[in-house]
């Protein structure tokens, strides 16, 4: 993945912000949710139901973006 980042810098020039295009954002917000997602899933100490690889992808299918 390329990243074009446009930095915003304070007086004195300072980064203090960055724009990224919004596909690439996407992209990130994705993978951390992907990322939180798996660790969820993987977690060994959690009561709650467990759900197979298949059926996790489907409930996270129907989940608002």
């Amino acid at each position: 993945m390329k990243m074009n980042p446009n930095y915003i810098v304070d007086e004195h020039n300072h980064r203090i912000a960055v724009q990224l295009d919004i596909k690439t954002f996407e992209k990130i917000e994705e993978i951390f949710e992907n990322y939180a997602l798996y660790h969820l899933m993987e977690k060994e100490d959690n009561d709650d139901e467990t759900l197979d690889l298949e059926s996790a992808k489907e409930y996270y299918t129907t989940l608002e973006k």
